[in-house]
């Protein structure tokens, strides 16, 4: 009997554990939400969506921080490098055009999974590349994963968030672009070594990052069904009209035919035009570097990767800033267009100082602190409310494909991007060799040391560099003896004294040092020197590019005036209170029937 009774706990038990074990895959597998969350859910998912896209931006920007270790590694040139670059862009176009099937099949896995691979390839697969080529497959399947959830995370921050309150939550997701290029600057200055194999550290703490914000999403992260998405929520008070609604809503007649549906002006052209104001943020993400490092100098000391570290921890801390903070200021009066236009405005003024201030080396570290700043705090101002406004723009054509909308948006981001990593490297000549040779930069103070010390001495030096590698002696006998006719040259460029070439063999060690890395410092020193006007060019360039965005501000929806938007506020609620009492009195009477 005993035995009977333990062979029925363990069953029982067995059967317990099996039970559990079930509901726990269904409550894993099943990520919708079918009916609208409180308050303290949706800051959840709100957060779990902000944290993913910041490390997925984050991870994305790994390699900007790391290019020279990456080149000095793999022996590519940056022009390769930029190759790598402009080939990712474009496998970010396909992932973001394909990125509005989630109006179908839902967002959370898309995220879920997106995070997961790319937390393996950034921790397992690009610290081990063995060669260039596999580095390339790896980065490009990166920004192909970001660029489907790209799509989807923007997504999710709609379908949680009612457009009063867009901007805010909108604010809150931007910083993703920001904080993920702040993270990964913050980060390797302070891990990355002098050796350049320390570059597979920062790979593996970014993918270390990844997977841990995968397991929290594969824990915490939802999404709403597709009845309460597919619909246009205004206030929070819209909820019991919403989840009433969604009982009769056909959701394949609502998504039937996306692209037709969406590819329209007033959708299509704006994010044309948002792309193309965002040349600039492209351009700092991948190449601002170089800038601060080749422009600006005080008595030929250019500024150091430090301080070009500084400027650009400065310059995206106050981006994150920005972006919060006209989120909420724009939610608080209700529109989003004049926030667009004065943002646009300011970024033209400081952009106008950031060029002036290009043509004058000898500004200070702290000026361009300050001009660098105003350029992106404005940028701040125009982005958050431009995305809130924008998904607010493809609510009005159809709720149900707000993926397609984004993805239209997150297509042309992508292409924009990669063709201004197309172009740039023609207007700015000067970084290929900037870039290249920027690992031997260390070494120009001790060179103009040299210079300095030894100036007349290197001058007959390098004049006859050619003959010195033919004499392997320097004494004044062996020039007279052996090579009489070099002799009579350099003792024509020292001004007849012959003390003067004595003293080369002195020097031996400075000449060697000059000899192993003048070519490089030469290479660095002229690109530098022609750095400033093409930069100013390619300044201009953005400059243009902000100036094409401000009229196609025109085509969004929105007020201009918070007194009207307040008023279409009021409106609203009398409509939502006019449904409600329309649908519960037929509710009432059919009951009564």
């Amino acid at each position: 009997m005993r035995s009977e009774g333990h062979s029925e706990e363990a069953a029982t038990s067995g059967a317990v554990s099996r039970a559990t074990t079930r509901r726990f895959g269904t409550w894993l597998a099943d990520r919708e939400v079918h009916g609208y969350p409180n308050s303290a859910r949706r800051y959840l998912y709100l957060a779990v969506v902000v944290i993913a896209s910041i490390v997925l931006w984050y991870q994305y920007f790994v390699p900007a921080a790391v290019v020279t270790a990456l080149i000095t590694h793999f022996h590519i040139s940056f022009r390769f490098y930029m190759n790598i670059i402009i080939a990712s862009e474009f496998a970010g176009v396909v992932a973001a055009l394909i990125g509005q099937v989630t109006d179908r099949i839902g967002r959370t896995w898309v995220v879920i999974g997106g995070l997961g691979v790319v937390g393996v390839i950034q921790t397992f697969v690009i610290p081990h590349a063995t060669g260039p080529w596999v580095f390339a497959v790896a980065v490009t399947a990166v920004a192909g994963c970001e660029g489907i959830i790209l799509v989807a995370t923007p997504a999710l921050v709609r379908d949680f968030t009612p457009q009063l309150g867009r901007a805010s939550a909108m604010g809150f997701w931007t910083l993703g672009p920001a904080a993920g290029v702040l993270t990964a600057s913050l980060v390797a200055s302070h891990t990355l070594g002098a050796t350049s194999g320390d570059w597979q550290r920062e790979f593996i703490v970014s993918g270390v990052a990844g997977l841990i914000v995968f397991a929290l999403s594969l824990l915490f992260l939802r999404e709403l069904s597709p009845q309460i998405r597919d619909q246009v929520m205004v206030t929070k008070r819209d909820v019991e009209l919403i989840e009433l609604k969604a009982r009769g809503l056909d959701v394949d007649s609502a998504t039937r035919s996306p692209w037709r549906q969406m590819a329209r002006p007033d959708v299509v052209v704006p994010a044309v035009a948002v792309s193309v104001l965002l040349v600039i943020f492209y351009t700092a993400s991948g190449f601002i570097v170089a800038y601060w490092t080749t422009v600006f100098h005080t008595a030929q000391r250019y500024f150091t990767l430090p301080q070009a570290n500084g400027i650009d921890t400065w310059m995206w801390g106050v981006t994150c800033g920005s972006l919060i903070l006209f989120g909420v200021l724009s939610d608080l009066l209700r529109v989003r267009k004049p926030f667009m236009i004065v943002g646009a405005l300011g970024m033209l003024v400081f952009m106008l100082l950031l060029i002036s201030h290009t043509g004058h080396a000898s500004s200070s570290y702290h000026t361009m602190v300050w001009v660098g700043s105003g350029v992106f705090f404005f940028l701040g101002m125009v982005f958050s409310t431009w995305m809130a406004s924008f998904t607010e723009t493809v609510e009005e054509r159809n709720p149900a494909l707000t993926a397609t909308g984004i993805s239209i948006w997150g297509g042309m981001l992508r292409f924009t991007a990669a063709m201004s990593f197309i172009v740039a490297p023609f207007v700015l000549t000067s970084i290929n060799d900037v870039v290249n040779n920027s690992p031997y930069q260390r070494y120009v103070p001790h060179a103009l040391a040299i210079e300095h010390r030894y100036g007349p001495l290197l001058t007959i030096v390098l004049h006859h560099q050619k003959d010195f590698t033919a004499a392997s002696s320097l004494t004044e006998t062996q020039l007279l003896t052996q090579h009489q006719a070099l002799y009579e040259r350099l003792l024509h460029d020292a001004n007849g004294n012959a003390s003067t070439l004595l003293r080369i063999d002195a020097i031996k060690p400075q000449i060697e040092f000059l000899d192993k890395y003048l070519n490089h410092l030469l290479a660095l020193q002229k690109a530098a020197a022609a750095s400033p006007a093409q930069w100013q060019h390619w300044l201009w360039v953005t400059f243009g590019c902000v100036v094409f965005f401000i009229p196609f501000v025109f085509l969004m929806k929105g007020r201009w005036s918070p007194r009207r938007a307040r008023q279409d506020e009021r409106e609203h609620e009398e409509y939502v209170a006019r449904e409600l009492k329309r649908i519960h009195e037929g509710t009432s009477s059919n009951a009564t029937s």
